[in-house]
């Protein structure tokens, strides 16, 4: 009687403080609403004649954001869509009230394929006959990138351009792993697969150095073709410009070299810039915003090309707690999207966006059969975003046809796995282990490094022996089986010959279309219109998938989730709940992965 009272009351308690909080909540989203339609939120007028396009933050494919981020410690981190970029663009072209676009320059953090897309977009724009201005004061590569197609960019008297050619590095762990006691044995299958290499190698392989040394080289090529015509510079000499780093140049030798067209404070910018637009000095000078672009535009026909976009890492099944909304491409929520896209008969066709490093082959295997069998009833174009590899590539190669930008990052058709162990941790900590079995392999991951009163570890005690290696590295190898054999079907190839460009080789977009990965160089709006040919349909509506959700459904979702697990954390305890929440994950986890490493 007492355990009952003890649960009954504890379980109450629980009840009254989820209920007390949720009450809360729903307060606070109410002010929300109020939040969302004060100054930061509200459109411009809608006589302003100038669109300002932000060339900084972070750019995804569509609109996301943390609401509970932005509501509780406004740090905004709020991501602009490319599609709504690019809409904002077209219409603004279309518009007659609008005289010109400003381009306001920063650090961004997206691909270059991504950049290339609004590249297009503003040089298409630029046949309207109307103007576009840049001005900026520290500006990163890839803004420049795009911006160069503008007829005006202007920097401030003491700003910066970082100009210094692409490359990356990676730290390797594997010396940080053998001072610890920790040793990580790889399955994989690809001489190129190098996502490896970082817990297993001191340095970057052979084969990893040659085909990023390719790649980069392709789109760097890109850049300095592009950034050379827009501005008339020799790309020799951009190339001389990058080697200089211009980040730390005088901005009076940016002027010299064409980079920027002239230096000026913001204040006599905007001045300028009134004047351009016809607007009297003494007025306020306002800026329609991306969103004001967004209303009524595109045709209103029943039959629609839906595009699904595809953003993230691919995992099975997402727990919130592991992968925050818009993180992940959830194999569960998509065979549902896929299905629904199936059934309608009002979608005549279907771009399938991809903008994916990978993740689980598992759940990338689940969602390439989805669009395969979609493919079958109506036409799919998959269009590849900055990068579309390994896992990206699976659930891409299921489509009829493949579009993929230049500046796309693609293949690396490959399979790895990873089992890290602890011998020498375990032995410097006086660990032991004994246990019984029935069969030969029954203790295979049972003996787990755990330190008294802190709660079980999940990381085992020894490494794999040779027969326990050779089985996980054929099970590595059949899931290689069934990638290639995936590819090979999509893409009507050889599956030997298809081997000879897979071994997870990453390529850059005009080398996949070369080798038959792709069919064909464009970005969305290409996908768009080859899917509308393949449909024999002229007039049509673009509809988007899966459905967007609006910030006060976001906020609400998030608090309900937040007030959710302070509950069971209080019901059940925390360590209990941590507990579940890793069986969840375990229970979805692949131990083969198809992961491009950048």
């Amino acid at each position: 009687m007492k355990n009952f009272l003890k649960t009954f009351s504890a379980s109450a308690l629980g009840t009254m403080f989820a209920f007390a909080l949720l009450s809360f909540l729903f307060v606070f989203s109410i002010l929300l609403v109020v939040f969302f339609s004060s100054s930061s939120f509200k459109k411009a007028p809608v006589d302003s004649p100038i669109l300002e396009i932000s060339l900084k933050g972070i750019i995804n494919e569509r609109e996301s954001y943390d609401p509970l981020s932005l509501a509780f410690f406004n740090i905004g981190l709020r991501n602009q869509g490319l599609n709504d970029i690019l809409a904002a663009i077209k219409n603004a072209k279309e518009n007659d009230k609008v005289k010109g676009i400003y381009l306001n320059l920063g650090f961004v953090q997206t691909g270059i394929a991504t950049m290339k897309e609004i590249r297009n977009a503003l040089i298409d724009f630029k046949t309207s006959k109307k103007f576009i201005i840049a001005y900026g004061e520290i500006v990163s590569q890839k803004t420049y990138y795009a911006a160069s197609v503008a007829d005006k960019i202007i920097l401030n008297p003491l700003g910066m351009l970082d100009f210094k050619g692409l490359g990356g590095m990676h730290q390797y762990h594997k010396g940080i792993f053998e001072k610890i006691g920790i040793e990580v044995q790889a399955f994989k299958v690809g001489t190129y697969k190098s996502y490896v290499e970082p817990y297993t190698q001191e340095k970057m392989s052979h084969s990893d150095r040659e085909q990023k040394s390719v790649y980069l080289s392709l789109l760097w090529k890109e850049i300095l073709n592009a950034i050379s015509e827009s501005r008339d510079i020799p790309a020799d000499s951009l190339n001389r410009y990058a080697d200089e780093y211009l980040l730390f140049s005088a901005p009076e030798n940016l002027v010299k070299y064409g980079l920027v067209d002239s230096l000026a404070y913001k204040i006599d910018f905007e001045n300028s810039l009134k004047e351009m637009a016809g607007i009297e000095k003494d007025k306020d000078l306002k800026f329609l915003k991306v969103m004001d672009m967004l209303d009524d535009f595109g045709s209103a026909s029943k039959d629609k090309i839906a595009i699904l976009y595809a953003e993230g890492g691919i995992v099975s099944d997402a727990e919130e707690e592991f992968y925050p909304s818009g993180e992940s491409i959830t194999a569960k929520t998509y065979l549902k999207e896929i299905k629904k896209l199936q059934k309608d008969s009002s979608v005549k066709a279907v771009v399938f966006r991809v903008n994916s490093g990978g993740g689980s082959a598992y759940a990338s295997d689940q969602i390439w059969h989805s669009i395969r069998e979609l493919s079958k009833i109506k036409p799919v174009i998959a269009s590849l975003g900055s990068v579309a590899a390994s896992g990206g590539y699976y659930i891409a190669c299921g489509a009829n046809k493949i579009v993929t930008s230049p500046a796309t990052i693609t293949g690396s058709i490959g399979i790895f796995g990873l089992f890290p162990s602890g011998e020498k941790l375990a032995n410097k900590m006086g660990a032991s282990y004994d246990g019984i079995g029935t069969n030969k392999n029954t203790l295979l991951g049972e003996q787990v490094i755990s330190i008294p009163f802190l709660g079980a570890g999940i990381l085992p005690a020894r490494p794999l022996n040779e027969g326990e290696f050779a089985m996980l590295q054929a099970y590595v190898e059949r899931g290689y089986d069934a990638f290639l054999s995936r590819c090979a079907e999509g893409r009507n190839m050889n599956k030997v010959a298809l081997d000879s460009i897979g071994q997870g080789r990453v390529w850059a977009g005009a080398g996949a279309v070369s080798i038959g990965l792709a069919d064909t160089l464009g970005g969305i709006e290409t996908a768009i219109e080859m899917a509308a040919d393949m449909a024999n349909i002229e007039d049509y509506s673009i509809e988007e998938y899966p459905r967007v959700k609006d910030p006060f459904e976001r906020f609400f979702e998030e608090a309900f989730r937040y007030a959710k697990v302070r509950s069971l954390e209080f019901v059940l305890g925390k360590e209990n709940y941590e507990a579940g929440l890793l069986l969840k994950a375990l229970e979805n986890y692949d131990y083969r992965q198809a992961i491009f490493n950048p």
